[in-house]
């Protein structure tokens, strides 16, 4: 294939970090790239570097934020651009996370269109189905370099996965080497000491020169001393290079439920119910039922009533509702939205739970945290204006699973975070104890937190 681009020693860092050096990659004609890696990693700096190359191709560039059409919203947004971004036939098409606030039938149509598309296409992306149907090369960033890897994103993950664990392997037969010539080290330590201290007697009685034995005895010292700093120096190799390979670590989060018994029976019941503000009427004939540990799903077209839907359930004195509805008080239910708004900003870790367990000492309060990664000390008392996205996700949940509410409200919570933090926010999800109302358009999220029943129109 013809080649298309080439990026010669590209480097990007900000004054606050390094997030890769001497990025090198030639881009083909009719190449399907993702760049994928942890938020901050420099994804979109990347992708935006690439669209402001001087080429004589035609580029098309939709990025993050869309500032054009402001009267529309930002599935809208994102389909006018795309609708002129094809119309000019690009020879290379560059997206930053476009399915970020589309419905499930703007995705779908998206996808159908990645995959037709004839042109040379990168995008910035933790949408597991574009990763799995419309790319074949990856870009990722990680550790201060990008890897390249040409293949299907499953395999990929596979890869790192097995390599990881040969690794491990090798690590755990160093550890058993290297207790084994320590060992060994202290019995040749143990025997020369004791042959000294004879030779040493002999010697003071006139009776002996330094023996063979002991001159054996410092050279088998000295051995087990090389092999035990050669194995140690080994092991330290391999440790580095599975620093390299970053695999996510699990959460295995526990639920307080001292304070709160889960709910029983409904815990949402909504008949003949009709929204909207003022004299427009948005939802009419709204008959929702929420039981007691049951995860509902909120689905529907962008514009189709569902925040207004979320903002009734929380009497939102906006909103114009009427019908019969059972819902329970406020402080019965959380809200988490991809924005994070109930942590606030200039308070850490350690203050926002010690405010929603005000009974638990210091101890039990860096237990919870530690169950949500928040191991060391400048984790738990850094602001939370200056932690990064993963770690508000992280945070809020940790908030809510130390008082957990009856029910708890996800508004878009996966817009914007990477596959890494996606994933966790996944694990702690699944052991929430209550019921769940959630709105999402991302399927395969929907699928991981175990949604029981899907209700829109």
């Amino acid at each position: 294939m013809a080649n298309l681009l080439q990026i010669q020693n590209f480097s990007l860092s900000f004054p606050h970090k390094v997030c890769f050096d001497n990025f090198s990659a030639h881009i083909s004609q009719g190449d399907r790239i993702a760049i994928i890696g942890r938020n901050g990693s420099g994804k979109s700096s990347l992708l935006k570097a690439i669209a402001q190359m001087d080429t004589s191709i035609v580029t098309a560039y939709i990025p993050q934020i869309i500032t054009d059409f402001e009267t529309c919203s930002g599935g809208e947004k994102f389909n006018r651009a795309l609708s002129i971004a094809l119309g000019s036939n690009p020879d290379l098409m560059l997206l930053d996370e476009p399915t970020n606030h589309l419905d499930t039938h703007n995705r779908s149509g998206l996808l159908r269109k990645l995959m037709s598309y004839g042109g040379t296409l990168i995008v910035v992306t933790h949408d597991r189905e574009i990763l799995r149907n419309c790319v074949d090369v990856l870009w990722h960033i990680d550790n201060g370099k990008v890897t390249i890897f040409r293949g299907k994103y499953d395999d990929y993950m596979k890869e790192l996965q097995t390599k990881h664990q040969s690794l491990m392997r090798q690590v755990d037969l160093l550890r058993d080497q290297e207790k084994d010539a320590h060992r060994s080290l202290m019995k040749e330590q143990e025997r020369a000491a004791k042959s000294k201290a004879a030779g040493q007697k002999k010697v003071s009685n006139r009776k002996w020169m330094k023996s063979v034995g002991d001159l054996k005895a410092m050279k088998a010292e000295v051995s087990q001393g090389s092999k035990l700093k050669a194995i140690t120096r080994k092991k330290q190799d391999l440790l580095g290079q599975l620093e390299q390979i970053h695999l996510p670590k699990v959460i295995v989060p526990r639920f307080n439920l001292s304070a709160q018994k889960a709910a029983q029976g409904a815990i949402v019941s909504i008949c003949g119910g009709a929204i909207g503000y003022g004299d427009t009427s948005i939802w009419s004939n709204i008959d929702l039922s929420v039981h007691s540990s049951e995860r509902v799903a909120l689905v529907g077209r962008n514009g189709s009533g569902k925040t207004t839907l979320i903002r009734a359930i929380l009497n939102d004195p906006k909103v114009i509702k009427t019908g019969d509805w059972h819902i329970p008080p406020l402080k019965d239910i959380g809200v988490l939205d991809q924005h994070y708004k109930t942590l606030p900003l200039h308070r850490s870790a350690l203050e926002i739970i010690s405010e929603v367990a005000p009974e638990w000492s210091h101890a039990e309060i860096r237990r919870h945290l530690n169950d949500f990664l928040f191991r060391k000390n400048e984790e738990t008392s850094e602001a939370v204006e200056n932690l990064s996205g993963g770690e508000r996700a992280r945070l809020s949940l940790a908030q809510i699973a130390a008082h957990p509410p009856k029910l708890l409200i996800l508004d878009e919570i996966t817009n914007n975070l990477d596959l890494e933090t996606c994933d966790h926010v996944i694990q702690i999800l699944r052991e929430y104890p209550g019921s769940m109302i959630v709105v999402s358009h991302d399927e395969t999220f929907l699928e991981e937190i175990k949604i029981d029943k899907y209700y829109g129109r």
